[in-house]
């Protein structure tokens, strides 16, 4: 490579260097620097590279390079350390996320910090062990769905589910389904869509990583004034788990300690109206189904459902059907 177009490329090279090989703890000298531009076909003196340093510098380009006698580091980054953990945490622990996905991503997460760093993060990544999704579709769904609803067009789409050899297998006989999709809802670790549905005349959600074949339509959506009149906070609490059910009020009964996961699933707006025997009684609406009842339930005896009567019956239903399994 000819040696003019090298030296052009010196402060590409030297701001790389620096951003990857110190931080607040670790730094370089004016002759590590040398030895690596060295190692590019680049030949500098400590001259050149004092004014390079006041280039990329906080009176320059902006860097927050410090020195301290012959130590050169840089201790500041667009994203801080703990932001990046934070990054990593969320791609780690995403059902949607495949194995394959989150280890590109967390490599391009790393290159925000410096090598000493990243390889603290790859240590955080080592011990999590988390169920990861099969397929990488979803990012083509999610990217098709956005444009859809940027462009205010529907879509149709085909609906599967895995057998028990992981073989997909089209539900509903491989019907077409045509909807006017609205947001993408980011629940349990899972992406869904919700959308205007007019056979029915009603929102519905489907799982975006249960959607294949997607395709935009010419056909403009529908169904604004139902997404407009929809409270999205108040949506993703009443469904649990984006299963379907029936809308009910529900009055629940709690032992203190169950304070945190009530808040968590109801939001701190709900009301808690606390009992003199140590528990306390809320109620909410919610959309009553088997996992509804699993929520409650597994709370053991710190949870009771006081009614209506109809959704207690549902509920020991739901238990003795449970039971019936185990009885020898």
């Amino acid at each position: 490579m000819p040696r003019t177009y090298n030296q052009k490329l010196k402060l590409l090279y030297l701001r790389d260097y620096l951003l990857r090989s110190t931080d607040e703890d670790h730094a370089v000298t004016i002759q590590d620097m040398i030895d690596m531009l060295a190692r590019h076909e680049i030949r500098a003196e400590r001259k050149s590279l004092y004014d390079d340093l006041r280039l990329l510098g906080p009176d320059g380009y902006g860097m927050d390079i410090i020195h301290s006698g012959k130590y050169y580091k840089v201790v500041s980054r667009d994203f801080e350390l703990q932001e990046v953990k934070l990054l990593v945490d969320m791609v780690q622990s995403s059902n949607f996320i495949t194995s394959r996905k989150t280890s590109s991503l967390i490599a391009k997460l790393e290159t925000l910090c410096s090598r000493f760093q990243a390889a603290r993060l790859q240590r955080t990544v080592y011990v999590r062990n988390r169920v990861k999704n099969m397929d990488e579709s979803v990012y083509l769904n999610v990217d098709a769905i956005s444009e859809a609803i940027s462009e205010d067009r529907q879509i149709c789409f085909q609906y599967f589910s895995y057998n028990t050899a992981k073989e997909r297998v089209l539900r509903h006989g491989g019907r077409v389904h045509t909807v006017s999709p609205f947001a993408l809802i980011w629940v349990d670790q899972n992406y869904y869509l919700l959308a205007w549905f007019a056979e029915s005349g009603e929102l519905r959600h489907y799982r975006v990583d249960r959607m294949t074949r997607i395709r935009a339509l010419r056909k403009r959506r529908e169904g604004r004034e139902a997404f407009a009149a929809t409270d999205m906070a108040t949506y993703t609490t009443k469904v649990f788990s984006m299963f379907t059910g029936e809308a009910t009020q529900v009055r629940l009964r709690f032992a203190d300690r169950l304070t945190d996961p009530v808040l968590d699933r109801f939001g701190t707006d709900v009301i808690l109206a606390p009992e003199e025997d140590g528990h306390f009684t809320v109620t909410v609406e919610v959309v009553v189904s088997p996992q509804f009842y699993a929520w409650v339930t597994a709370f053991g005896e710190d949870a009771e459902i006081l009614g209506p009567p109809s959704v207690r019956e549902g509920c020991r239903k739901h238990l003795a059907g449970v039971l019936k399994q185990y009885e020898t």
